[in-house]
């Protein structure tokens, strides 16, 4: 009896980190209030009498993203704080605009999965499993393909045709989180020290402080 007692309290520690997701709602919808200053998991809902339809409209997603940036590469992301009925219902999307060549750099979402849809052109996509396997599944994909980031892993999306490329995500957060691995490594403020990075990296302090250097201006994408 004691061991059944133990087990099930392990599992009672162990389920919210193994089935970790945004919260279910308990209502309809709670439409984001923007204007209240309280802090909580989330944003607060305002009175459910006092929702509209643009609550939950977005207009623009037709539109290009723009491109001219150190990446060749533009994110138009579509979460909660875009669209306030979003608010607790754990889903949100993506235009991702890739110029030829361009690339959606090596990033993690740390609160969602994703689900990627080619719409134009072609990517070469990937991602990477965990320490210690870190095997790499990579696919090109034209258009009509679908493709499966799984939560939290290390992914990125590039364009190596002639054309630009544009696919539209679906990613299972109200709020997913974006964390590229360059910048948050060689682009922290302040600044991670480059005797840690350059034991990490096993290269010279020289090497370090010259990739840091790059990542020392606003990102653009």
């Amino acid at each position: 009896m004691a061991a059944k007692i133990l087990l099930f309290a392990l599992l009672l520690v162990a389920s919210p980190s193994a089935f970790a997701s945004d919260p279910s709602p308990l209502q309809d919808f709670c439409v984001a209030d923007e204007m209240s200053h309280v802090f909580v998991n989330g944003f607060v809902c305002k009175d459910p009498k006092l929702a509209k339809p643009e609550d939950f409209l977005f207009s623009g997603l037709d539109k290009p993203g723009n491109t001219s940036n150190k990446f060749g590469s533009k994110v138009t992301l579509i979460d909660a704080s875009k669209i306030p009925g979003l608010n607790t219902l754990g889903v949100s999307m993506a235009r991702l605009d890739v110029a030829p060549h361009g690339l959606n750099p090596p990033h993690i979402h740390p609160r969602a999965t994703e689900i990627l849809t080619v719409i134009e052109g072609s990517l070469y996509v990937g991602f990477v499993t965990s320490n210690p396997e870190n095997k790499l599944f990579s696919k090109v994909l034209n258009k009509g393909d679908v493709f499966v980031f799984p939560a939290g892993l290390i992914h990125f999306e590039f364009n190596f045709g002639p054309t630009r490329a544009v696919g539209l995500a679906s990613l299972g957060s109200q709020n997913p989180g974006l964390n590229r691995i360059g910048e948050s490594v060689f682009g922290s403020n302040p600044s991670i020290s480059d005797d840690i990075l350059a034991k990490a990296f096993q290269v010279d302090k020289k090497t370090i402080d010259w990739i840091q250097a790059q990542f020392t201006s606003t990102n653009q994408n």
